[in-house]
């Protein structure tokens, strides 16, 4: 996959799930969340602090200046620029490091694990602020992928929950949320 492949899929998913945050109602931002014992507003946080987390593999810090509490899009807006710079620049993106799943680079990283998360994380803030849920067809088949190809890792305590069992008639969206413990 070319580095603008990623690239071009993390501002894709990235200004999804910011266009998210700009249609929450401000009564929303403190509702439950599909995340046990997360807000709204503790999902956007998770997804600030993960990017920091993907900067920090490779040695790099994330200058924050905006405050999830203060201003939740300003905050998602201000590290995805710093993510989509570094996604952009070759030498940054092609940072290796050894991570839980072995070596790999940022950017592959950044696509793997970030991209996971905008989407699941995506869903998440649409179910809880009452917007539109669906996830495109190309995404959950690469979620899936995704998700099958973390194993047992996907369901330890803090990632996903346990698998919730469909019927096999159950649309591909609504099968993907189920593996992942969400109920459509």
């Amino acid at each position: 996959m070319s580095m603008s492949e990623i690239a071009d899929r993390y501002h894709r998913l990235s200004d999804a799930f910011a266009a998210k945050l700009a249609h929450i109602p401000a009564a929303r931002w403190n509702t439950p969340s599909p995340c046990e014992g997360w807000t709204t507003r503790d999902v956007v946080s998770h997804i600030v602090d993960v990017h920091g987390l993907f900067f920090g593999l490779v040695g790099r810090t994330l200058e924050r200046t905006i405050s999830v509490d203060d201003d939740p899009i300003g905050a998602m807006r201000e590290v995805q620029a710093a993510m989509q710079a570094d996604l952009d620049d070759p030498v940054r993106a092609h940072a290796e490091f050894d991570g839980f799943f072995g070596r790999s680079t940022f950017e592959a990283a950044v696509d793997r694990f970030v991209g996971f998360d905008l989407v699941v994380h995506g869903w998440d803030l649409a179910r809880s602020a009452g917007l539109d849920e669906t996830i495109s067809p190309v995404e959950i088949a690469r979620v899936r992928r995704d998700a099958e190809s973390f194993g047992d890792a996907l369901h330890q305590s803090g990632v996903c929950g346990p698998a919730i069992a469909v019927g096999a008639d159950a649309d591909d969206q609504t099968k993907l949320l189920a593996l992942l413990g969400r109920r459509a």
